[in-house]
């Protein structure tokens, strides 16, 4: 039996496994009540972050953080 981890298990849930990981995973969560215990608890999590509704920062924000992102790393060490 093999264990599958919580990164195994959100692979899984956004559909990023290959076909052969996807087939052990559906079938050990048939077996496993562990581990589907632990994939409702992801997929309920999933659920709530698609309904948050997200903002934008602003582009003030932007511009910081692009401005701070175009300092070379001399001059964020003479800063420090």
């Amino acid at each position: 039996m093999h264990i599958f981890t919580t990164e195994d298990l959100l692979q899984y849930l956004y559909k990023e496994t290959s076909a052969d990981k996807t087939a052990a995973i559906k079938l050990a969560l048939e077996t496993d009540w562990g581990l589907l215990e632990k994939m409702d608890v992801l997929k309920a999590s999933h659920q709530e972050l698609n309904s948050i509704k997200m903002i934008s920062p602003s582009n003030k924000t932007l511009d910081k953080i692009f401005a701070y992102a175009e300092k070379s790393v001399e001059e964020l060490s003479e800063n420090a």
